[in-house]
């Protein structure tokens, strides 16, 4: 490793954001090796296949170097790249799936842990992530992982606030109720019946 290099490695998101105004792309080369992981991974919890996922980073990435004069630093810059990545990934839901919103949506069809057993029961994640539906998905992705507000999310998908906040809040309680310690494929079944 260069001196250079070792330099960016260290130095600070801010001092890294000052160098990439000034043109530097080795410096917002090493931003997009700091958090390209993480923009991914929130485009993945936000539903987006990988493939899709390492294209809309991409494309995150460029509008972030593209407005980087624009990032005054009032936040981190994994938080800023996270938020323009949310919005290019619910323009394209909205483009491509073209979900309704404030339509109710039917519940998840099969719990994947379903006859595990022991560790295998634990579910992640992610995991229970994908037991939402595509719209309580969305909008618990965009407020928690993209670091939008309610105001925010409704507003990138032209929808009612107090539409999405009722789906924040009915997915922020099915994934607690997913991920409560001690919960069980078989204890989920006898509370669904009982």
């Amino acid at each position: 490793m260069s001196p250079a290099q070792s330099a960016r490695a260290s130095a600070h998101d801010l001092d890294l954001v000052a160098q990439a105004v000034t043109g530097s792309r080795e410096a917002f080369g090493e931003l997009v090796r700091r958090h390209g992981s993480a923009v991914r991974g929130l485009l993945r919890r936000m539903g987006a296949d990988p493939a899709l996922a390492d294209d809309l980073a991409q494309d995150a990435f460029l509008a972030a170097f593209e407005q980087i004069a624009d990032f005054r630093g009032e936040g981190t810059f994994q938080a800023w790249v996270k938020r323009i990545a949310a919005r290019l990934y619910v323009k394209r839901w909205r483009r491509d799936v073209r979900l309704d919103v404030v339509a109710e949506t039917p519940e998840a069809e099969q719990d994947p842990a379903e006859g595990q057993t022991g560790a295998a029961a634990r579910i992640d994640l992610d995991e229970a992530l994908k037991t939402l539906s595509p719209v309580e998905r969305v909008c618990v992705s965009l407020c928690y992982g993209g670091g939008l507000s309610h105001a925010e999310a409704a507003q990138a998908l032209n929808a009612p606030l107090g539409t999405v906040k009722s789906h924040v809040k009915r997915g922020l309680d099915k994934l607690r109720a997913r991920m409560a310690p001690g919960v069980t494929p078989e204890t989920r079944e006898s509370a669904a019946h009982g």
